[in-house]
């Protein structure tokens, strides 16, 4: 269930601008997650998330940069633990994941910098990602199998 509320609020923190702890839990609690706002308080510590400036000049939520080794860590976490399988057509990749965490899942990949991948779109439970070469898709794919334990 934590790993699934970690990927929720990443995938929430990138759709909106969420400026509070309790902002953050409304929207938790809206997907279906049952939480308190310790609850909130610690996963924000867990993931290291930090405050930005927005354009509005107020401040919301967000991942820290993605060469923070810890953060990275989390997010092979979270898309080891909720990618199911992966199958693909000529230079296109399909992950399957578990509900709510496909964009989870791309901001892990995405985090990862391979080599040959030119961009990640996400929906609820689904990451297509786009190869540049199809020679590199069958690499790409050895290496995701390899972090999902297939």
């Amino acid at each position: 269930m934590k790993i699934a509320r970690h990927a929720k609020i990443i995938e929430i923190i990138q759709a909106k601008e969420v400026e509070t702890q309790e902002q953050l839990a409304e929207e938790l609690k809206n997907k279906g997650f049952e939480i308190t706002q310790a609850t909130v308080s610690r996963d924000i510590k867990e993931l290291k998330l930090i405050k930005v400036m927005n354009a509005y000049g107020t401040h919301k939520y967000a991942t820290s940069s993605p060469g923070d080794s810890f953060l990275s860590n989390k997010l092979v976490n979270i898309f080891s633990q909720t990618v199911l399988y992966v199958d693909h057509v000529d230079n296109f990749i399909v992950l399957k994941t578990i509900s709510g965490a496909g964009g989870a899942a791309a901001e892990a990949l995405d985090s990862l910098k391979f080599n040959g991948i030119v961009g990640t779109i996400a929906g609820d439970n689904t990451v297509f990602i786009l190869v540049r070469k199809e020679e590199d898709t069958k690499e790409i794919i050895q290496k995701i199998k390899k972090m999902i334990n297939e």
